[in-house]
């Protein structure tokens, strides 16, 4: 009970550490477990003795006979259908051709650099050169954003190692378990035609239980078959079912299973798809605590020995300065990317969650199955794992300013609200070269600003999921535009430090306007302007207009003007240098942008 409970609640720990120092969660949990593992047996108990022991060894231990196993297995399968339900078809088509060869051209230079290099220095049979090799080719997402997240990065750097982590995850998944299924069935028959066979009931039954119970999953969700208070927990039985049956009947489909039924599900039509993720998401980080700290405290310190040699540290910075940058300058030839690009790509390549658990069940499975060279798979991906987080985490912040990556200047915007006037304005600043996103929770007014061209989310301001957003990099300044007053405070209070760099501005209702409640800092276009004068000045006139001004003087007497018509909203100031700046309630600091080839920007019917 004792042991059960520390896990949990180191777990929870580690979690709460990595977001504090803003690190990958992946790198305290190792370290927790290897603490109370195989650190606290060899140099602290004086009996050997573990103070966390995954595996019941007569005295003490969590899990019985195969049971750590049944445990890592089934929540790896919760691991990867949550990583499956992110895979989404739009994304892998609008992602680009780089991204696109990193997972395919990327992912094989790896894998066959990496085997080739562990076969020759640590002289591994090529059928486990290649399980290790499947097994780092793997990144993630959980390893990636919390680095992007907190490195101001060009826009296409960091999209370019976001959406390579969440794509490889799933696919460097499947490499694992269909070279693991041709070493576990070949036997001492190799790959004949037995093998060949047995890997072809595992594709067969793992994509068709993924994809028949995951059509089934939505229909019954969408027809209201499952009341809404059951349907994670029913999501979650039915995914633990789809991976037991299809172990049954193809042993080591499952992990395909569920990967497909995931991928599935992602890309369909679900009502709840964002309650059913969010769940699934506070069920993987509880899990990962879980499962790292036990699979780092059942390494043994022999374990640890075994990389106590040359060839580790030759393997390690051959993958990392050799084989990875390999990679991505293939992949990126022909690209737009520039070198300096491709060299900050090249150097943030953490493996992940994925790498660590699948190769921790796989070399316990092939070690009990007597393979000779198995004791080396799961302490050199675990060596390779921690590794390249630690360096990633430690340096990239630091090598994003030496290669020149690192964003000095925030000038995109983030608007909340979506609705026409707030698209109409949007679309006058990306006209004008500024990068805009907006976020809404109206569908509708998410799908009208995609068919324009404005990246939309769909996201509620409530959650923390704008702050996850590692796109959201390039973002200085905030725009709240909603018809709610309240949410629109809320807006400026919460995000005003991550996106507001250089301002955050608000609308105000009309009865803070009346009142004169709102602040000078807060204050958006001018004192008499809520949301409902743009709704009624956008319906009007749809039409962002700019007037000619030559000092501060002409600039007062139009703006004026155009405060005493109803029909016209004041916007923006544009100068000669084509800089774009709010005018907000309290205009001071406006003066000094004036020059005599500036533009004031308006909404509404022409002067």
């Amino acid at each position: 009970m004792v042991e059960l409970a520390g896990i949990i609640i180191l777990g929870i720990l580690a979690q709460w550490v990595a977001w504090k120092f803003k690190i990958p969660a992946i790198l305290p949990l190792i370290l927790i477990g290897l603490l109370v593992g195989p650190i606290a047996a060899e140099f602290i108990n004086e009996d050997g003795s573990k103070w966390i022991e995954p595996i019941w060894n007569g005295k003490k231990g969590l899990f019985p006979g195969e049971g750590l196993f049944y445990f890592v297995s089934l929540a790896i399968s919760i691991i990867l259908f949550e990583g499956g339900l992110t895979l989404k078809r739009s994304e892998i088509r609008n992602v680009g051709p780089v991204i696109t060869k990193l997972i395919t051209v990327g992912a094989a230079v790896t894998f066959f650099g990496a085997a080739v290099l562990a076969h020759y220095l640590f002289g591994l049979s090529w059928d486990l050169c290649f399980l290790f090799s499947g097994l780092i080719i793997v990144t993630g997402p959980t390893v990636i954003t919390p680095i992007l997240r907190n490195i101001p990065l060009k826009r296409d750097v960091s999209a370019v190692l976001k959406w390579e982590g969440i794509l490889i995850d799933p696919i460097g998944a499947l490499v694992a378990v269909l070279v693991f299924e041709f070493i576990f069935v070949g036997g001492e028959i190799g790959f004949t035609k037995t093998a060949l066979v047995e890997f072809g009931k595992i594709v067969l039954f793992g994509t068709t239980f993924g994809f028949t119970f995951a059509h089934a999953l939505v229909f019954a969700i969408n027809k209201n078959f499952i009341p809404h208070y059951l349907l994670n927990v029913v999501s979650l039985s039915v995914v633990l079912l789809v991976f037991v049956e299809s172990e049954l009947f193809a042993h080591e489909s499952g992990l395909l299973a569920v990967v497909v039924m995931g991928m599935v599900i992602g890309n369909s039509k679900l009502d709840n798809i964002k309650e059913l993720l969010y769940f699934k998401e506070s069920l993987s980080v509880l899990l990962i605590s879980i499962l790292f700290i036990l699979l780092a405290a059942n390494i043994n310190y022999e374990d640890l020995l075994l990389l106590y040699r040359w060839e580790t540290v030759a393997l390690f910075l051959t993958v990392v300065f050799v084989i990875r940058p390999l990679a991505v300058f293939i992949s990126s030839s022909g690209s737009k990317l520039r070198t300096n690009e491709k060299l900050f790509i090249s150097w943030v390549g953490p493996r992940g969650i994925v790498a660590a658990g699948i190769a921790s069940l796989f070399g316990s499975k092939l070690s009990a199955e007597d393979v000779v060279g198995a004791e080396y798979i799961t302490p050199l991906v675990f060596m390779i794992v921690l590794g390249t987080v630690l360096l990633n985490a430690t340096t990239a912040r630091i090598f994003a300013k030496i290669s020149g990556v690192f964003l000095t200047k925030s000038e995109g915007i983030l608007i909340i609200g979506a609705s026409k006037v707030s698209r109409i304005i949007a679309q006058y600043l990306i006209d004008n070269g500024r990068h805009v996103v907006m976020v809404d929770t109206n569908q509708s007014n998410i799908s009208e600003a995609e068919a324009l061209g404005i990246e939309a989310y769909e996201e509620n301001i409530y959650s923390d999921n704008l702050k996850d957003n590692v796109e959201l990099n390039d973002i200085g300044y905030l725009l709240a535009l909603t018809g709610n007053a309240d949410i629109n405070r809320y807006a400026v209070e919460k995000y005003r430090d991550q996106f507001g760099e250089h301002g955050s501005f608000r609308l105000a209702s009309k009865a803070e306007l009346e009142a004169g409640e709102i602040l000078p800092g807060d204050g958006l276009f001018t004192l008499s302007d809520d949301f409902n004068m743009l709704m009624e000045v956008s319906e009007e006139h749809p039409h962002i207009r700019e007037a000619s001004i030559k000092d501060i003087e002409d600039y007062n007497t139009i703006l004026e003007k155009i405060k005493a018509n109803s029909e016209q909203v004041p916007l923006f100031v544009k100068t000669s240098k084509g800089e774009i700046h709010i005018i907000p309630s309290i205009d001071d600091e406006i003066e000094r942008e004036i020059d005599t080839k500036s533009k004031l920007v308006y909404l509404g019917q022409t002067l």
